[in-house]
């Protein structure tokens, strides 16, 4: 999945890539192979594989001459169509991708689809729970040479995408963060008491869940560092995981053994924090303290 997901100038929606997976369903339902796929559109066989990954773009003629050989009938052919039509539509991040790395991109569609988001944090607060001022000064620390103008640029993506929490249909987010990254003084310490009531006031919301995991629990298996995990609406799509490598780039994974592996590890760091701080807000509370009233 990492390929399909971050190579290209465009991230994959998910119903791209779920048109993709039907466009492989099809192909072998009807047993074509990729080569004779590729004859019947005059292109390569890496082309039909791209389509099938999400890598590139369905183009309607290409489309439209495949389900032909596929054997799918005007109607399936029309509502296919209509639904790569709006699957190749750019997102609402579009206006900001100059300030999205490639390998990142995925990552906003991703999450903009998901009906679960599970993330552990070990650095800073979750991007969707950050503040104005926090984001600034984190986004700052990674990007040093950036002018004003860009820096508010990646600020006001990183708000846009917290828009999701606000929706009807918000996921449900499960946030395991590091008491380090509660501790890592980030701003002033005005900066820090206004994100901490931030995230008191979000534990405070039915579809988000909070954990905090104290120094004192020692090793635990989420000590390799930021994961995110996606569960979607959508039956066709499998569970996703993204893990950071570095500074430039990700790695997503839907094979179900790694989701399996990493889903566990989520749930026992979870397990962990839940009974090493029972009480979240009162920890919260008390953290708050030590930055001044």
């Amino acid at each position: 999945m990492t390929d399909a997901l971050t190579t290209g100038s465009r991230a994959p929606t998910v119903l791209r890539i779920i048109l993709g997976k039907r466009l492989k369903e099809l192909r072998e339902g009807r047993k074509v192979r990729l080569e004779d796929a590729a004859k019947a559109l005059r292109v390569n066989h890496l082309t039909i594989r791209r389509m099938e990954n999400a890598q590139v773009g369905l183009k309607v003629p290409y489309v439209k001459e495949l389900l032909r050989l596929y054997g799918a009938g005007d109607g399936e052919i029309g509502e296919f169509i209509a639904m790569a039509e709006q699957a190749n539509a750019p997102g609402w991040w579009y206006p900001f991708r100059d300030a999205l790395p490639d390998w990142f991109r995925a990552y906003v569609s991703l999450e903009t689809d998901a009906q679960v988001i599970r993330v552990y944090e070990p650095h800073y607060v979750t991007g969707l729970l950050q503040t104005r001022d926090y984001a600034r000064e984190v986004i700052r620390a990674g990007f040093p040479h950036a002018s004003r103008e860009d820096l508010e640029h990646r600020v006001d993506l990183r708000m846009r995408r917290q828009a999701l929490l606000s929706r009807p249909d918000a996921p449900t987010l499960w946030v395991v963060l590091e008491e380090a990254a509660l501790r890592r003084q980030v701003g002033d310490p005005q900066v820090m008491r206004a994100q901490l009531d931030r995230i008191i006031e979000a534990s405070e919301w039915p579809h988000v869940s909070l954990r905090i995991l104290p120094l004192s629990a020692g090793p635990h298996p989420g000590t390799g560092g930021h994961l995110t995990y996606f569960r979607f609406r959508e039956p066709e799509l499998q569970d996703i995981v993204y893990t950071e490598v570095g500074l430039t780039s990700a790695v997503y994974l839907d094979q179900r053994p790694d989701v399996v592996m990493h889903l566990e590890a989520l749930t026992r760091v979870s397990l962990l924090a839940a009974e090493c701080v029972p009480d979240p807000r009162t920890y919260l509370n008390h953290l708050r303290k030590e930055f001044g009233k």
